[in-house]
Parts: C-alpha cells; sequence; structure tokens
C-alpha cells in the first residue's frame, strides 16, 4: 500500500469554524464550466439539499452571495458565480497554481524522511 501526505486549504473564522475549502472551491469551477449546479453535482457526485445548504451557510458566514440561481423558462435555468464568488475561485486557482508543486514536493520529502527513520 502507498501512503502519501496530503493537504488541504481553507478560509475559516476566528472561532475556527470551516467556511470554504478545496471542495467547495472544485464546486464553484464545476458551476463556472458548466452554467449548472445540478450538472455541477452530478460532475462530482454531490446531493442537492446539502450541497445548496452550505452555499447558503457560506454565503450567511462571509455576508455576500457567491453563487446566483436564475430560473428558466423554455432552455432551462442555470447557476453562476458572482464577482465575488469569481474572485474566491480565482484566488484558490492562483494558490494551487504557485504552491501545489512546492508543497507536494516537501510534503514528499518528509514522508521519506519518516519512511527512513521507521526502518532503522
Amino acid at each position: 500500500m502507498e501512503i502519501k501526505l496530503k493537504y488541504k486549504i481553507w478560509l475559516e473564522t476566528e472561532e475556527r469554524i470551516g467556511v470554504f475549502g478545496d471542495g467547495k472551491w472544485r464546486l464553484l469551477k464545476a458551476i463556472d464550466e458548466t452554467g449548472c449546479l445540478n450538472s455541477a453535482m452530478k460532475k462530482l457526485g454531490l446531493s442537492y439539499r446539502k450541497t445548496w445548504d452550505n452555499l447558503i451557510k457560506i454565503e450567511e458566514t462571509l455576508g455576500f452571495k457567491i453563487v446566483e440561481k436564475q430560473r428558466g423558462g423554455a432552455s432551462g435555468g442555470k447557476t453562476v458565480l458572482t464577482k465575488e464568488g469569481k474572485i474566491i475561485v480565482d484566488a484558490f486557482d492562483k494558490f494551487h497554481v504557485k504552491y501545489d508543486s512546492l508543497i507536494t514536493k516537501a510534503l514528499d520529502e518528509i514522508l521519506i524522511e519518516i519512511k527512513e527513520k521507521l526502518q532503522q
């Protein structure tokens, strides 16, 4: 069995309550790509009620909307990111592009050190 060290980033309140992290970042990216909450959830294997409730909690905690649901007529509705939602997605995108390889390399080095010390 191969074991790896992993990491996640998230936003949290001063009370250490998680508000938004990599999972919701992936959800918002999928919404932005598909233009549809249902399609994004299907793509990620998420349930509607829990996902929608989580989005509402995030918006309540942050104090602004991150998605906007638009009811549709004949062509159906759509879900789009607000300006603020796009800012958060962009910030997470930039973080991951800039730091993922560095952090992964550091975690791999730590894991090698752990394995070497365990074999002694």
